[in-house]
C-alpha cells in the first residue's frame, strides 16, 4: 500500500498559526489583519499564494516586507512552541508502518519548513521521501506534486492514497489519478469535491480505522 500525506492542516495544525502570522504581518505593513488570506490560498505554494495576494492588494503592500514579518512571527512562535500535531497522526503512522505501507509527503510549503516540522514532531523517518512547493514548477491544484510523490514511492498514482484537507490539494491528487481521502481542517468540502474523494473523516485516527477495517480497495 502507498499513502501520500499533505502536511499543513493535515498532519499539523499549522494553518491556524499562519493565520496569526499573516494577521501580525498585515498590521506591521499597514494593510490590517490579513490572516483571512490563508483561506484564499489553502494548498498553494508560495509563488501561487503571492499571485493571489497581488490580486487582493495590488500595490498596497510590499511582498518583501510581508515575507520579513511573516518569518519573524513564525520563527518566534516555533522557538517557543512545538509544531502542533493533529489528532491521530502518530496512531496512523505507526499502523501504516506496521502493515509495511510506503509513505511520502507532498506539501506546498518550502522544503526547509517541511523538514523542520517533520523532524520537530519526530516523524521524518516514517517517509520514503518528500516533495515540497519549492521543488516543483506548478502548484496544487496542478497534479505535478503527486506525480513526483508517487514516483518517489515507485508506484503509479492510481496505486496511491492521498490524504488532504484543502480543495486545491484534493484536486491535485485526483487529477494525478490518486485516491483522495479528505480530513477537513479550515475548509469543508463542496459538492464538487465530495464527488472526487473516496472518503471523508474527522481526524487521522478515523482514517487509520478505515484502513484497518479495509474500507478502501487497495
Amino acid at each position: 500500500m502507498n499513502v501520500i500525506f499533505d502536511m499543513d492542516g493535515l498532519m499539523f495544525d499549522t494553518e491556524r498559526v499562519f493565520i496569526e502570522a499573516w494577521d501580525y504581518a498585515g498590521e506591521k505593513i499597514g494593510i490590517g489583519k490579513a490572516g483571512y488570506m490563508v483561506l484564499k490560498t489553502l494548498g498553494m505554494n508560495i509563488t501561487a499564494s503571492y499571485n493571489v495576494w497581488n490580486e487582493e492588494f495590488g500595490d498596497c503592500y510590499n511582498q518583501e516586507e510581508l515575507r520579513k514579518y511573516t518569518k519573524e512571527f513564525l520563527q518566534k512562535y516555533y522557538s517557543e512552541n512545538k509544531v502542533p500535531v493533529k489528532k491521530g497522526l502518530y496512531v496512523l503512522l505507526d499502523y501504516l508502518r506496521q502493515v509495511n505501507c510506503n509513505m511520502a509527503v507532498a506539501s506546498s510549503s518550502p522544503r526547509w519548513e517541511v523538514e523542520g516540522h517533520l523532524k520537530d514532531a519526530g516523524v521524518y523517518d516514517y517517509f520514503v521521501g518528500i516533495v515540497c512547493g519549492d521543488m516543483i514548477q506548478n502548484s496544487k491544484p496542478d497534479p505535478e506534486i503527486y506525480f513526483k510523490a508517487s514516483e518517489l514511492l515507485g508506484a503509479k498514482p492510481e496505486e496511491c492514497f492521498a490524504l488532504e484537507d484543502s480543495k486545491n490539494g484534493l484536486l491535485s491528487a485526483y487529477r494525478a489519478g490518486c485516491k483522495p481521502i479528505m480530513v477537513p481542517d479550515l475548509w469543508q468540502p463542496d459538492e464538487e469535491t465530495l464527488r472526487l474523494i473516496v472518503g471523508k473523516y474527522s481526524d487521522l485516527e478515523e482514517v487509520k480505522n478505515a484502513f484497518e477495517n479495509h474500507v478502501f480497495t487497495v
